[in-house]
């Protein structure tokens, strides 16, 4: 795929980009936070300006990071419509995403590309091998970008970027051994090994997709998985399945828990045993210092926090009871760590 480079062509991104509209709530519902506190922004240093594009299932966050390492044009953006074709849509977009952020910023010259992608990654070939939610398999999404873009490329995966930028930037600082979980419509996983996310040619960290019952059937095809049980959009599914109460997210349900509703208290009580039960098992094996939590679910605070540390203890003997910790960079982990990325290619 080529797309025309030019002042022409980048004026006529622009104005294609403009007519998207902003997207203002997160696919759980929660509001946008329309950029990082500046302290934040800070953290990232100085460095290369490049541009970083974090896609997701439902929007696609965009910036542009300049040689201060200061986020720039922050927005959120509708994801094309999925399908085999997706790939080149996608690009398209990018590309007029960014066509939009170097006008309003002509300043800043970027040197390199941060795109990361939900779905199994393949990051050294630079394939998107599957995603569900996208429509693509085996694409070659880093080799479309680069020939689009006419910059180099670094392409990854959201949440294994997001857990190492929480790890360079965020709650995992302290803790070169550890595990980012986040909580919200699914649950998504990143181990982080002696600094560095594992990634076992994508397939790794897929923690949601742990067994830890029988039942029930998951969308991804398996049974019991722990996206099933304890993610935000299955605590309001299973809420509303056994109540006949539709709610607005899984905060309605821990507050309804909280006030005696019989019906809210069984489901937040298995979502809480079912997670214990997927840290146990993962501290048992990996030993991490420490959890990192973020996501929706993970602003419940001493609900899901104290309640997890008891059954975490209560599950263990012997083993070292990692640290629980609430993630810091909340929504902004993934396009953070896409700008880290790029920068790691000069």
């Amino acid at each position: 795929m080529t797309i025309p480079s030019g002042d022409a062509r980048a004026h006529e991104a622009a104005e294609t980009a403009r007519a998207v509209p902003d997207v203002i709530t997160d696919a759980s519902g929660d509001p946008l936070v329309p950029r990082l506190d500046p302290r934040s922004a800070a953290e990232l240093g100085a460095g290369a300006p490049v541009l970083a594009f974090d896609v997701g299932g439902t929007d696609i966050k965009s910036a542009l990071f300049d040689a201060g390492g200061a986020m720039l044009g922050l927005r959120r953006t509708p994801t094309p419509d999925p399908g085999t074709d997706l790939p080149e849509r996608l690009i398209a977009r990018l590309v007029e995403l960014g066509a939009q952020l170097r006008e309003e910023h002509p300043g800043v010259d970027p040197v390199a590309v941060g795109l990361v992608v939900p779905g199994i990654v393949d990051e050294v070939a630079g394939v998107g091998v599957f995603a569900s939610n996208m429509g693509w398999r085996d694409a070659p999404i880093r080799a479309l970008a680069e020939e689009a873009f006419g910059l180099p490329v670094a392409f990854d995966h959201d949440v294994r970027t997001g857990g190492w930028a929480e790890h360079v930037l965020g709650g995992a600082r302290p803790y070169p051994n550890s595990i980012v979980l986040i909580i919200g419509t699914g649950i998504a996983g990143a181990l982080l090994l002696g600094g560095v996310p594992f990634t076992s040619g994508g397939y790794a960290g897929e923690v949601g997709h742990s067994p830890v019952a029988d039942e029930p059937l998951c969308p991804c095809g398996a049974r019991g998985c722990l996206e099933a049980i304890a993610s935000a959009g299955a605590i309001a599914r299973r809420y509303t399945a056994r109540s006949g109460i539709a709610v607005e997210g899984a905060k309605e349900v821990i507050a309804l828990a909280a006030e005696g509703d019989e019906a809210a208290a069984e489901v937040w009580n298995e979502a809480l045993d079912a997670l214990a039960l997927s840290l146990a098992q993962l501290t048992a094996v990996v030993a991490p210092q420490a959890i990192v939590i973020g996501g929706g679910l993970s602003r419940a605070g001493g609900a899901l926090f104290d309640e997890l540390r008891a059954r975490l203890r209560a599950r263990l003997s012997f083993h070292r009871i990692p640290e629980l910790v609430p993630a810091q960079l909340l929504g902004n982990a993934g396009i953070l760590g896409a700008a880290l990325r790029a920068r790691s290619l000069g």
